[in-house]
């Protein structure tokens, strides 16, 4: 059986990631960057497909982890009957090349060890020449990639894997460093592993000591917060919604889709949590990456990107890869970067709105960004689209994305009037109410009591959630606490939100994916914005106790099988949690901001 989802922790770099697996394996990295092809590709496959070992030869009586205070530096500590060996992973901050350093400390006795390393480039398919050189630095090349390992073992190659067996003492440490370069270039310079190791440590207790929440929650949302920076490209600014690919929302089934790549659909949530956690040299970036991704045409506008902002993530599938337990296609760039989806034009004009707010430095082209995209809108928002699931069939006029292009002209408006901008506010004006009886006209199912999920359906979606949220309709309105409740009716499940309705009819023969956790996180908020605090919380502790013992989350949780489920660790999952966290705080202290900031 495989390594669980949340037996998985992070590293990276914040231009790539890792996941180090509980028993000290690597068995997730994509060099040179998030959006590159895999060379550890093991969580997808089998060991041959690439992974990096370092764990005890002996049995292993327990094993315990963490990461050192406000750092991604973390420390898997084996125990055996010999002794205690303490494994410290981390990839120091970019600096000429990417390096991954694996320091073996022995804590107590003497611990033999064992090393194997696999690297397979092209997610787990090509095999790499491999070579010493007189230092005894080890080279893989394979095409346009080559890795460099350094160390102090010995070691040599059996069935296509690098070994190694070693002991390690109490108060010795042993250095592993492996290196990525451009295969046409010259070798990667070598660093000093303990001097890297004080820089990584440096860096992210400065990187942390910004963050401005103190108090409720603390702990919870600066991990949550180094997760998202470790997701963050820094070159560009740009945040891909997981490291990995192809981590099954059903466990067993198709439902497998690449997340390496940046959603206009976060951009609000991302910009809030963020900018209401100090952190606005992150949330400027992650604006001007919107601002660059977004322009050209607005009819040709997307909904994801890639990490430098690319548009054509094209969509083919790993065959050789068996997938996640059994989980297939493994699915590499996403089909859905080409479809229509409305609300992503709310999503936009927001995110502008809400950084003019907060007093960024915007600039001076965003308006005229913005203004063409919203005199696009004027001419599409009647139509059908895939809405905010990315659904792959028949498009429909779906409640979400139409309140979505509702928010656009409202925050248009808003900045207009707010900041003495020219626009055309009559026409927008109108439009904006138009688009408002649309909606509660052909989108509020009467028997039902609530915001249905699409035109004519009886059917719900979670997506509703955020109604009240984005002040398309206040809290206190029946219609919206009609729709809480029909959610928690028919859309929960031990506890938690599934963002589809369970009743809808599928040609899938699998069970129904896991609940989404940022849809119950929505929930919450939803509950704090009518003043069920105590509700709120309920489902906040609900959400936050199914972290892993570093902290992550994934998209989905599967309470039937108690498993956590998706790509992980999932941007948009931390991201909701970082928001629900400051709304529950903020109402507690009988504070406005920041639960409504985004409805005014």
């Amino acid at each position: 059986m495989s390594v669980r989802i949340e037996d998985y922790a992070l590293i990276g770099d914040c231009e790539t990631a890792a996941l180090v697996g509980r028993d000290g394996s690597i068995d997730w990295l994509c060099w040179p960057a998030f959006d590159s092809d895999a060379c550890f590709a093991a969580i997808l496959g089998t060991d041959r497909n690439g992974r990096w070992l370092i764990a005890p030869s002996d049995s292993v009586t327990s094993t315990s982890r963490h990461y050192l205070g406000n750092t991604l530096i973390l420390e898997t500590r084996f125990e055996t009957e010999s002794g205690t060996v303490a494994l410290v992973d981390f990839m120091p901050p970019r600096g000429k090349a990417s390096d991954i350093v694996r320091l073996v400390r022995g804590v107590s006795g003497t611990v033999k060890m064992r090393m194997e390393l696999v690297i397979r480039f092209g997610f787990g398919a090509d095999i790499p020449w491999v070579r010493r050189t007189e230092d005894g630095a080890l080279f893989a090349i394979c095409g346009q990639d080559m890795t460099v390992l350094r160390t102090p073992v010995e070691t040599q190659g059996k069935d296509l894997t690098t070994v190694a067996e070693f002991e390690v003492k109490a108060g010795v440490t042993v250095p592993f460093v492996l290196t990525y370069g451009p295969s046409h270039l010259p070798p990667p310079e070598p660093i000093n592993p303990e001097i890297a190791l004080q820089e990584t440590e440096t860096f992210w207790k400065g990187w942390c000591s910004q963050c401005t929440r103190d108090g409720d929650y603390h702990d919870l949302i600066v991990r949550s917060l180094i997760t998202l920076k470790a997701l963050t490209f820094d070159p560009t600014g740009g945040i891909v919604a997981a490291p990995t690919t192809s981590l099954p929302e059903k466990l067993g089934g198709t439902r497998n889709w690449d997340y390496r790549f940046c959603w206009l659909r976060d951009a609000t949530f991302t910009l809030l949590a963020l900018m209401n956690s100090g952190y606005t040299e992150e949330a400027l970036a992650w604006h001007n990456w919107l601002l660059r991704a977004a322009a050209g045409s607005p009819s040709h506008m997307q909904i994801m990107y890639g990490i430098w902002g690319q548009r054509r993530l094209l969509e083919w599938e790993a065959g050789w890869l068996d997938g996640y337990e059994g989980a297939k296609p493994v699915r590499v760039g996403n089909a859905a970067h080409a479809q229509l989806q409305l609300d992503v034009y709310g999503e936009l004009i927001d995110a502008f709105h809400q950084s003019r707010m907060a007093k960024l430095k915007l600039d001076e082209e965003s308006w005229a960004l913005e203004c063409a995209v919203i005199n696009h809108l004027a001419e599409v928002w009647d139509q059908p689209d895939h809405g905010i699931w990315e659904r792959r069939g028949q498009p429909r006029h779906y409640v979400f994305s139409k309140v979505m292009t509702w928010v656009a002209f409202d925050r248009g408006i808003k900045s207009a009037e707010t900041f003495g901008f020219k626009a055309p506010l009559l026409h927008w004006r109108a439009l904006r109410e138009a688009i408002h009886r649309d909606v509660c006209n052909k989108g509020f199912d009467t028997a039902e009591n609530a915001f249905v999920e699409s035109y004519g359906s009886k059917l719900l979606d979670a997506s509703v959630l955020l109604l009240p949220a984005v002040g398309f309709l206040p809290p206190s309105d029946p219609r919206v606490c009609g729709t809480i409740a029909a959610v928690e009716k028919c859309l929960m499940r031990d506890g938690f939100v599934l963002r589809h309705d369970p009743r809808e009819v599928s040609d899938e023969k699998q069970p129904i994916e896991g609940a989404f956790l940022a849809c119950t996180l929505w929930l919450a908020d939803a509950c704090v914005l009518s003043g069920d605090l105590d509700k709120a919380q309920v489902l906040f502790d609900r959400v936050a106790g199914l972290a892993n013992d570093v902290g992550l989350l994934a998209e989905e949780y599967d309470p039937g099988a108690r498993r956590q489920t998706g790509n992980f660790p999932q941007a948009l999952t931390h991201i909701a949690l970082i928001n629900t966290a400051h709304n529950l705080s903020a109402a507690r202290q009988e504070s406005e901001k920041p639960a409504v900031q985004r409805s005014q």
